[in-house]
């Protein structure tokens, strides 16, 4: 795929209907050569719109109308690209916890938890969220994640969490206002509401910080993996991660999370982890598959704001 297709698909498919500002800046940088060649120099991994979106706003620059964007960019292209180089979308949204409940409320309890691409941590706390499918509420406290739910009943509580971790290649401190100011940078324009769950988000990680490990989801895995407590059932998961990582290092990660005691939860795009027989999605929006031990369950979307079950 190339640069400008990748940005149509992300306009057509992500911010379609999600977000009117980032569906019509795809749609011009897919037709603006100047950024494209810039885009093109760059490793593939770091030409992404969301990356490129998140970077400019963060360093101040507009994008609500895309004739500004391009000035600014081009303009500062040499600042824009150091951080392209040195950031990642490391989009820390709570409420992806939302899809993740059914799976998670239903294992053996109590689990031990261990999320692969963590950044800052925020989806480490399924048990401190409250939940919305439809008019029934599951859990206490705040945020409340809305999530628009079929094919299954919801969660009738949430798990009980006695140990929590976090793997990333980079991770974000919830205390520290730089990271922050970069995670709130990640979401997009229009999400006010997001932002907000941001910041609850982040004042429940505060006041009880996870263990978070630098490392890669293969090398630092099993011995992060060993601290688990032994009499709790390890949960290994991930949301919209493997994306970043090359699929010979995919791969490894795929055979050696299958080695590990207790489960693996996946929820990635189907492109990125295959499964047989997969159903229609529900719209041609992207969705991923959300997964327990290689077994396809559900569509989800990507913020966590709607999963269609499988039955």
């Amino acid at each position: 795929m190339t640069t400008a297709e990748a940005y149509v698909e992300f306009g057509s498919r992500e911010a379609r209907g999600v977000s009117p500002t980032y569906e019509r800046l795809s749609a011009a940088v897919a037709d603006n050569e100047p950024l494209l060649t810039l885009l093109d120099g760059l490793p593939p991994a770091k030409r992404q719109p969301n990356l490129l979106f998140s970077v400019v706003r963060w360093l101040g620059g507009p994008v609500d109308d895309p004739a500004a964007f391009h000035d600014f960019t081009t303009t500062h292209w040499p600042a824009v690209k150091a951080e392209l180089l040195t950031r990642a979308t490391q989009t820390n949204e709570a409420g992806r916890c939302a899809v993740l409940l059914p799976v998670l409320a239903a294992l053996p309890q109590p689990l031990a938890l261990l999320e692969v691409g963590a950044s800052a941590g925020l989806c480490l706390y399924p048990d401190r969220y409250a939940y919305r499918y439809g008019e029934r509420q599951v859990g206490a406290g705040e945020p409340v994640l809305e999530c628009a739910a079929s094919g299954l009943e919801s969660p009738a509580g949430v798990p009980r969490v006695v140990w929590r971790a976090g793997l990333d290649l980079n991770p974000l401190d919830v205390t520290d206002p730089g990271d922050v100011s970069w995670l709130d940078a990640l979401i997009w324009p229009e999400h006010a509401h997001r932002r907000s769950r941001l910041r609850a988000a982040a004042a429940v990680a505060a006041a009880d910080p996870p263990l978070l490990v630098r490392g890669d989801l293969v090398d630092e895995l099993p011995a992060l993996a060993a601290r688990a407590p032994a009499d709790a059932t390890l949960v290994v998961f991930h949301t919209s991660v493997l994306y970043q990582v090359p699929p010979p290092r995919r791969d490894a990660f795929v055979r050696l999370v299958g080695e590990l005691p207790g489960h693996w939860i996946a929820n990635e795009a189907p492109e990125v982890l295959r499964y047989d027989g997969l159903p229609d999605p529900p719209t041609d929006a992207l969705h991923n598959v959300l997964a327990l031990d290689g077994r396809p369950l559900a569509w989800t979307r990507g913020h966590g704001q709607a999963m269609t079950w499988f039955g």
